[in-house]
């Protein structure tokens, strides 16, 4: 089973190399994921954190299949990414910045590249940003620090993770998971709400909220040992399968930043399969449930996909058939902090790597290897 996900996962490396990895400004040795295919002769705007996941993918691919070839685009991908952001590893967003620490956390662990001056700023300003005083967490972007801040799960959940990973600062990854649960957690549903403004809940449920929560869980059930992590990983999975997973299918959420969100669920459900430690039943059962959502999932996507050259491309929603894009009509673009989808939403990058982080976390879930 493992030989047919690692195929589908190479499958779908291979449909975003060939459509959306180009170099920058046709300069050599520089590499990005262009945000639509096809592609417009001027693309609006690069979306930095669907770069970090594209990373991300990288990273997966290189575990899957180690090549040097690869090796070489990871590279290329950190580079670049830091030159096209005007030679900056940072921005306003937090939860932009964590998921690029984290991808070149990754990244760094199986290429042995040496980033630590990039890991040392965005370390920085994951743990300066840490506000108890005003009721954090931290907040989604930086001028938020000056006005009333808005403390979310997209921000923290990242964070966290990234900082489990970092000996010196899983303490604070720790106060952020329990920041989380004390704050954030619907009690009747069990599922994250999306976050906190002025002592007023914002109460949407995101598939994303429910992946990076379940991330730093079982990060922190795995390093820590404590009790109360597992028991919310068991929590958690539960009120997905229940409330975010219709016949067993992740719910989709469209293109434009919705395009990553349930791939970010599937990564880390992958993870709680294969690294949430303990024997017990409810250990057993949570990692077992995690294992079926992910490959559930990922045979709908598959069995729904379009083939376009001999290559998949991903539906937005992995219940329904994927909708061809076409070279004209609106493309994906940055309104209030957000990234809005593409007319047809299988236009997006965030949509195909979406599609590629759920074949890889297949692989991982079938061959039972852990996804760090």
């Amino acid at each position: 089973m493992d030989h047919l996900w690692a195929n589908r996962a190479e499958s779908a490396e291979a449909a975003v190399t060939a459509r959306h990895l180009k170099s920058l400004w046709h300069l050599p040795g520089t590499q990005l994921g262009v945000v639509a295919w096809p592609p417009i002769r001027r693309a609006p705007h690069w979306h930095y954190w669907w770069q970090a996941h594209l990373l991300d993918c990288l990273v997966d691919a290189q575990l899957r299949d180690p090549q040097p070839e690869r090796a070489t685009r990871i590279k290329r991908q950190i580079r670049t990414h830091r030159l096209r952001n005007v030679g900056r590893w940072t921005n306003a967003y937090y939860d932009d910045m964590a998921w690029l620490a984290l991808a070149i956390q990754r990244a760094a662990g199986v290429t042995g590249v040496d980033r630590r001056r990039a890991l040392g700023t965005l370390t920085r300003e994951l743990t300066d940003s840490w506000m108890p005083e005003a009721g954090g967490g931290i907040p989604w972007r930086k001028d938020e620090q000056f006005t009333e801040p808005f403390f979310n799960a997209p921000a923290n959940g990242p964070a966290g993770i990234f900082l489990a990973r970092e000996p010196e600062w899983l303490e604070r990854a720790q106060q952020m998971g329990d920041w989380i649960d004390a704050t954030l957690i619907d009690p009747d549903t069990h599922l994250v709400f999306d976050g906190i403004r002025g002592g007023s809940l914002v109460r949407a449920q995101y598939t994303y909220c429910q992946g990076v929560v379940l991330g730093l869980e079982t990060e922190l059930a795995a390093r820590t040992g404590a009790p109360r992590h597992a028991e919310r990983v068991h929590r958690l999975v539960a009120a997905v399968n229940k409330h975010m997973a219709p016949g067993g299918v992740i719910k989709g959420a469209g293109g434009g930043d919705g395009g990553l969100f349930a791939g970010i669920t599937a990564r880390y459900l992958a993870l709680v399969a294969t690294t949430l430690p303990g024997e017990s039943a409810v250990d057993s059962q949570a990692r077992d449930t995690a294992g079926k959502l992910v490959l559930s999932s990922a045979k709908s996507a598959w069995d729904y996909r379009q083939s376009v050259d001999g290559l998949p491309l991903f539906g937005a929603f992995w219940d329904r058939i994927a909708a061809v894009p076409r070279a004209d009509g609106a493309v994906a673009t940055s309104i209030a902090g957000a990234v809005h989808e593409s007319e047809v939403p299988e236009r997006d990058l965030s949509v195909q790597v979406g599609g590629w982080m759920l074949m890889e976390a297949a692989h991982v879930v079938a061959a039972g290897a852990p996804t760090r």
